[in-house]
């Protein structure tokens, strides 16, 4: 049981049509052994960033050796190469247009390979669904044990998308933005432990969060926390600050969403 091998699928398919499923046969047909979880098919159609984000956040919660296939790919069928990704402990599947770049943020080991070896494709390949022809067959072939060496060269100058960078404009003041908002309409910012420490400590000092001509006095550790028609802020699962409100999107309350600017501005 332990050479079981673990794929996953993160795309922007939806489930309304059959392409989830075939992309598992593809898989099942090469490696019938294999577990496939399905850690999203409800990302942003063609959000290469979106993608980024749901992948950086879920892949290090599985098994090690385990295969990540993303396929949120809106340059399909054009001159965009398909790519494998080597980590210490994973195995990532994807279009070079970005979607692996937050993983790169976080890993020490992140080897590249232009996938080219056409023999371990699904034969016709098709000029708008290379999810089925070219993401999954591979990833079924890597789950079964064939080496990412294997399946083409090692290259350097892949497709790089890195998150907004948090900007200081001054002693206690950051500027960040809105880089999710998720199923609740949480506003996910991307602003982490590193850019403000103090927001992630037990004591929480006085803060003034600025979004939307609202200001956000209120850090909270659970969102039950927040009171009845209260904007708050708090520490969310990602690890990353977030805006919102108990039982009420926020992101409708505020009229923002991805790219909104988030002031911060701590009491000395």
């Amino acid at each position: 049981m332990s050479d079981i091998r673990v794929l996953t699928f993160t795309t922007d398919f939806g489930l309304n049509d059959p392409f989830v499923g075939i992309m598992h046969g593809v898989v099942l047909n090469i490696q019938p052994d294999v577990r496939i979880v399905d850690i999203c098919h409800a990302v942003n159609s063609y959000d290469i960033s979106d993608a980024a984000w749901t992948i950086a956040q879920a892949y290090r919660f599985f098994p090690s050796r385990t295969v990540h296939v993303v396929v949120v790919d809106p340059g399909v069928g054009s001159s965009r190469r398909p790519i494998i990704v080597e980590t210490e402990d994973y195995i990532f599947v994807a279009p070079d247009n970005g979607v692996l770049s937050l993983i790169e943020l976080h890993e020490p080991k992140f080897v590249v390979r232009h996938v080219t070896a056409e023999r371990h494709f699904l034969q016709p390949v098709s000029n708008t669904f290379h999810g089925r022809d070219i993401f999954a067959a591979v990833g079924g072939w890597l789950s079964k044990g064939v080496a990412p060496a294997e399946f083409g060269p090692e290259i350097s100058d892949y497709i790089r998308n890195p998150l907004p960078q948090v900007e200081r404009v001054g002693q206690g003041s950051l500027r960040g933005v809105v880089m999710k908002v998720d199923k609740f309409g949480n506003l996910i910012t991307n602003i982490g432990e590193l850019d403000a420490p103090e927001l992630f400590g037990p004591r929480v000092p006085a803060v003034n969060i600025l979004i939307a001509g609202q200001t956000v006095t209120s850090v909270y550790r659970s969102y039950s926390e927040g009171r009845e028609d209260e904007i708050f802020a708090i520490v969310g699962s990602s690890g990353y600050l977030e805006i919102a409100e108990n039982k009420v999107s926020a992101a409708e309350k505020l009229a923002s969403g991805v790219g909104t600017p988030v002031g911060v501005v701590l009491e000395p």
